[in-house]
């Protein structure tokens, strides 16, 4: 690795080119060194910033973990349960291909596609579809296009525009059927090493969801034959379908990763706001999650700027 005077991004007066320095003159008389002690622990720092930021990662690692989530029923129910379930972990670097937060993502930095995963838990027990049947798990799979917005000059900082469609899967396990499609458009601003924590990655990320009728109506309509005094008959068309803010915070050390999550989620103004089923406009949910390194690479890729 190769350093320039001054050194990328230090903005200390002792990393700047002193007035008389320039093409053809030296920064100190000939035949000195600068040993003032504030400017070379100044020049120390800087340098080490630029070395951490070359920190190079296993190319691939495996494990295995655990996580807790507590989560609504489904958006707009006001019964919640808490969810403990295994967690598989894996993680890829490449340069055009990488695999990481449930993503397979391929492309440069401006302009990338991934395919993401989501989903909801089984809905059971919910005392608003008393009587109906219960809710299968809502596996959604589906591309996503990102265009890289802002990006801060260290790379610490990014902000990107991400237009994701999910096709949504119910399954009991016995037996799968498509359960419609989600557009959510949204913006997503990542953070790293936040406030000054090494290794700390913050994410924050605002969007807008877009359901078809199949989606909306598996969630929210009544049939006639299970209409009663306080829950009328209700059918859904397609259209907008709330807004999702979420925050998430990661840390990897050498043998771990930790994670978690919280989000604040609306559907208030949406196509099925009338739903007797929509028993809450807004919903909070949260999670947390662990996992152990298990296997990795003897081959490093650079992390990420």
């Amino acid at each position: 690795m190769s350093a320039r005077w001054p050194f990328p991004g230090c903005q200390s007066p002792a990393c700047k080119r002193r007035p008389d320095s320039g093409p053809g003159k030296s920064p100190h008389p000939a035949g000195t060194i600068d040993l003032n002690p504030l400017r070379t622990c100044l020049l120390l720092i800087c340098l080490g910033a630029n070395l951490a930021r070359a920190d190079q990662l296993p190319l691939w690692e495996a494990g295995t973990g655990i996580g807790a989530a507590y989560l609504p029923h489904y958006r707009g129910s006001n019964q919640y349960r808490t969810w403990v379930l295994p967690l598989p972990y894996f993680v890829y670097r490449g340069k055009t291909v990488r695999v990481e937060e449930r993503r397979l993502r391929f492309g440069t930095d401006e302009v990338e596609l991934d395919f993401s995963l989501n989903g909801s838990p089984p809905g059971k027990d919910n005392d608003a579809r008393r009587g109906m049947p219960g809710l299968d798990a809502t596996l959604e799979i589906g591309p996503s296009l990102n265009l890289l917005l802002f990006r801060s000059e260290d790379g610490l900082e990014r902000l990107e525009l991400r237009l994701p469609a999910r096709a949504a899967i119910a399954s009991d396990l016995s037996h799968f059927r498509h359960a419609g499609w989600i557009f959510q458009p949204g913006l997503n601003l990542n953070f790293r090493d936040v406030l000054g924590n090494r290794g700390w990655n913050l994410g924050l990320r605002g969007s807008v969801l877009y359901t078809d009728r199949r989606y909306n109506e598996r969630f929210y309509a009544v049939d006639p034959v299970f209409a009663t005094a306080d829950r009328p008959a209700f059918g859904s068309g397609g259209g907008y379908a709330g807004t999702q803010v979420t925050a998430t915070a990661s840390k990897r050390y050498p043998d771990f990763w930790v994670g978690g999550f919280t989000r604040w989620d609306s559907v208030a103004g949406a196509v099925f706001s009338d739903s007797p089923l929509v028993k809450a406009e807004h919903n909070f949910t949260a999670g947390f999650a662990i996992a152990w390194i298990l296997g990795k690479s003897s081959a490093n890729a650079e992390s990420p700027d």
